[in-house]
């Protein structure tokens, strides 16, 4: 098994390490000026060339992207010129010297995602540590969500397979993946948070924090979280519900179900105890790529509902063309894509034993 989780970890370093190079390369060649893009476009050409000396730009691409793996890089080397891009000063690096030989330094740091261009040099690594924990508070409740009930309403089907109520939740199903998730999220913010907001007291827009009324404090506004959190699930859960269906019935029809069955035990409890763990690995690999996407896929949602999450930020960033911040975003995103992707390699070959050998 620590051969199979080294293997992994291999290829999610070369993974992203591609990343990395593709969301350098898109959003420095092809954007344009990026100097200009932090002043604006009526700054003097004498401001545009300390700007690009102070961050890099006027240096080679190639020596460009060299200085960005190595701010991305938690072993990185530096110079002791302080005229020099890659300078230690305590705003910019959070640095630890290991030695140094000539006039370069050997440092242990944080990766750093560089400074906003719109937020008055705001590090992109604030922005999205601000902003990641709302995203992620969303998808993980749209995922429980969507796991729960998508499980239940797969048992519940096998249950009463090929029955009206078999019918009605393949029906439910096959609507809640065929919809898009802005359409939801309208659609839900309208009914939910306009028409019937004297019964259901829910807003149509809201973050999960709200300021009160005298500027004094944040507090935690939990209703805002539900509207959001079930459309982002939807489309989950009726993955998950099909899923578990068809995998619950093809479990069903194995041999060892029928010697349990012949044994005399109940069938609630051959499923509790012989079927469903065997039924979860395709439950299990599809729901840690819905949970990867989510935190890309909630980028609509988080707008529409004015939701205070990366995905919102990405927007603005876009909106601003805020290069580093879209940057870092994609960058955490891919990131976590990876990590979930192990972490589900780990997990499946733990529900089946010969994946790992």
């Amino acid at each position: 098994m620590t051969g199979y989780i080294l293997q992994k970890l291999g290829y999610a370093f070369l993974t992203l390490f591609g990343v990395v190079t593709v969301i350098f390369f898109l959003f420095t060649i092809l954007p344009g000026d990026p100097a200009r893009m932090m002043l604006g476009q009526n700054e003097s050409a004498e401001q545009i060339a300390v700007v690009k000396k102070k961050y890099g730009f006027d240096k080679p691409i190639l020596q460009q992207y060299a200085y960005y793996l190595n701010d991305l890089s938690p072993l990185s080397f530096h110079s002791t010129i302080e005229e020099d891009y890659t300078y230690v000063t305590e705003g910019k690096y959070n640095a630890v010297t290991l030695f140094t030989v000539s006039a370069t330094m050997v440092v242990l740091k944080t990766p750093y995602l560089r400074t906003s261009f719109q937020k008055n040099g705001k590090k992109v690594s604030q922005v999205i540590a601000e902003t990641l924990p709302n995203t992620v508070v969303l998808a993980v409740s749209a995922i429980v969500i969507a796991m729960v009930l998508g499980v239940l309403l797969g048992i519940i089907s096998v249950l009463f397979k090929d029955g009206w109520i078999d019918k009605l939740i393949q029906l439910i199903s096959t609507l809640g993946m065929s919809v898009p998730s802005f359409f939801s999220a309208i659609l839900f913010a309208w009914i939910f948070g306009f028409l019937l907001h004297e019964y259901t007291r829910l807003d149509m827009t809201g973050s999960l924090y709200a300021v009160d009324d005298f500027g004094e404090g944040k507090y935690i506004q939990i209703k805002n979280l539900i509207l959001p959190a079930i459309v982002l699930g939807i489309r989950p859960l009726a993955v998950v519900s099909q899923l578990m269906r068809n995998s619950l019935l093809e479990v069903l029809n194995q041999d060892y179900i029928r010697t349990a069955k012949a044994k005399g035990l109940s069938f609630a409890t051959i499923i509790r105890k012989h079927a469903l763990k065997n039924s979860l690995n395709p439950v299990v690999t599809a729901i840690s790529g819905w949970f990867a996407s989510m935190l890309a896929g909630a980028v609509f949602v988080e707008y529409i509902f004015g939701w205070n999450g990366l995905g919102k930020e990405i927007v603005d960033a876009l909106n601003t063309l805020d290069l580093p911040v879209i940057m870092g975003a994609v960058l955490v995103i891919a990131i976590v894509f990876i990590v979930i992707n192990i972490l589900v390699d780990v997990i499946y070959g733990w529900l089946d034993p010969k994946i790992s050998q």
